[in-house]
């Protein structure tokens, strides 16, 4: 069958312990990122870049740090908007206060200072948990959003308290087209996704998986809980801070406090639950799905209503959105708790299996 081992022999430890043991998914890999790379800027259009492609991309790479601290080590976050604010306010601070800053060097150092906050607003994770770790780090929500509104130090002074950047480059070359924005922010995902696929087989995601099983048990076999939580916060912080300065520098272009209210720290909750806990895959199929559903759903619904004979505004359109994220929410706990991410994995185990009874 195409999709099949056997005759794939290991001859190493390293061969054993590649990320894609299997060649098919290594050559789909490939290329699924030919494609990413060639294909699809000569496909889509503009609008399929600045409505689907870019938020894409800059949101299932935020769902991916969040999902490195919820998924693999337990630690519940509702302050992952304020950490993407932190990112993007850092970065622009450092893009006008220094001059010849690279644009690549602010967003990474947007990055670093989210790190700070998240590690800051993790240390609550070593006495509590659960609940009461949700409360916390939602504190951190309400910080931030009332720190770069009322320091206007923050927004350099800006009278609207509006935040805006342009004529970014890269080596010279402008990131202003669709093309290069998008090109720009798929280099961030890959690096970042293959550093998160790699950390969590590494000795250290091991630690958080253990933390996020048995807190007690991974302390009774030597694991250190200090270590483990404070660097699960600081490797989510740091990714999420990357992609709130993304966020802000390539998607909105100009931005304000808002932009990273609690509701995007709901929507990235959101699609870590569907997506899959605990999956780099499912950080991604979470952010497709969040961000396709609604733009699905806008052009679907006044259709729907045309054949009926029923007018549907947009209030309409926007409760049906929630009513079905919480419903999706509530089956796919119920159901398959491991989100869409336990899906695709069942499917490619019956595809090595397929035909035999299984």
């Amino acid at each position: 069958m195409l999709y099949r081992e056997n005759g794939q022999f290991k001859t190493s430890y390293p061969a054993d312990q590649q990320i894609f043991p299997i060649a098919q998914d290594r050559i789909g890999i490939a290329l699924l990122l030919l494609f990413a790379v060639v294909g699809v800027p000569l496909l889509a259009d503009e609008y399929a870049f600045r409505a689907i492609l870019i938020p894409f991309l800059i949101l299932a790479l935020a769902a991916l740090g969040l999902n490195i601290l919820v998924g693999y080590c337990g630690q519940i976050s509702l302050g992952t908007g304020a950490f993407m604010a932190v990112g993007a306010y850092a970065a622009y601070n450092f893009l006008v206060r220094v001059d010849g800053m690279p644009v690549i060097a602010a967003i990474l150092l947007g990055g670093v200072c989210a790190t700070v906050v998240g590690i800051f607003f993790g240390i609550p994770s070593l006495r509590i948990k659960g609940l009461y770790l949700a409360v916390a780090t939602l504190a951190a929500q309400f910080f931030v959003d009332w720190a770069f509104l009322r320091v206007q130090w923050f927004t350099n002074y800006s009278t609207s308290g509006t935040v805006s950047v342009a004529d970014l480059k890269l080596a010279g070359y402008p990131i202003d087209s669709p093309v290069a924005k998008y090109l720009f922010c798929l280099g961030f995902v890959v690096v970042f996704a293959w550093l998160a696929k790699n950390l969590v087989r590494s000795h250290i995601g091991r630690e958080w998986m253990a933390m996020r099983d048995m807190d007690v048990a991974a302390s009774v076999i030597g694991i250190r809980p200090v270590y483990a939580k404070l660097t699960a916060f600081a490797v989510s912080s740091f990714i999420v801070g990357v992609a709130g300065a993304l966020w802000g520098f390539v998607h909105l272009g100009s931005w304000e406090p808002a932009a990273f209210s609690i509701d995007r720290s709901f929507q990235l909750l959101f699609m870590v639950i569907i997506g899959g806990l605990g999956s780099i895959m499912g950080s991604f199929f979470g952010a497709a799905f969040i961000v396709v559903l609604p733009i699905f759903l806008n052009q679907a619904l006044p259709l729907l209503g045309d054949l009926i004979g029923v007018s549907i505004g947009t209030a309409l359109i926007a409760h049906t959105e929630l009513m079905i994220f919480g419903g999706l929410i509530v089956f796919f706990l119920i159901v398959e708790p491991h989100g869409l991410a336990r899906l695709w994995s069942i499917g490619k185990e019956k595809l090595r299996l397929w035909p035999f009874p299984h």
